[in-house]
């Protein structure tokens, strides 16, 4: 989806979903590489250089380092997939400026969504699956 801000200012959106954590990301063609995060710098909301890494894999894979300026919200889940929803979210974004994107951000697995979420527990069971321990005496 292409939308217009109030100083008519381009982007391309895409949610990304990841667990519980639910991103909404805004790319806008620009020469910057800041990443937001919530109102802060990626590199003060994801301190760990693997998360880091993880955000910015779609732009790795499809060659448009540094092309867009990225302003996302993300909500719920862990810190892990917070950034799995980010990097999701990019890669639709990305589909969305660019459709011949899609095939290699696809062979790279990053427009499928992550559907594995936790399993609910049962009743009489401990958690999802583990059983009370027996014991014979």
């Amino acid at each position: 989806m292409v939308a217009q801000t109030e100083s008519q200012q381009q982007y391309f959106y895409g949610t990304g979903k990841r667990k519980s954590a639910i991103a909404k990301v805004r790319l806008y063609p620009d020469d910057g590489t800041a990443i937001i995060v919530n109102g802060k710098p990626m590199e003060e909301y994801f301190n760990w250089l693997p998360w880091q890494s993880t955000i910015k894999e779609p732009f790795v894979v499809s060659n448009t380092v540094g092309r867009f300026r990225v302003m996302t919200q993300v909500i719920g889940g862990g810190v892990n997939a917070q950034a799995e929803a980010i990097r999701h979210g990019i890669a639709r974004a990305l589909i969305i400026s660019d459709p011949s994107l899609k095939a290699g951000l696809r062979r790279a697995g990053f427009i499928t969504r992550d559907a594995r979420v936790k399993e609910s527990k049962k009743y009489g069971l401990k958690r999802a699956r583990r059983a009370p321990q027996y014991t014979k005496r």
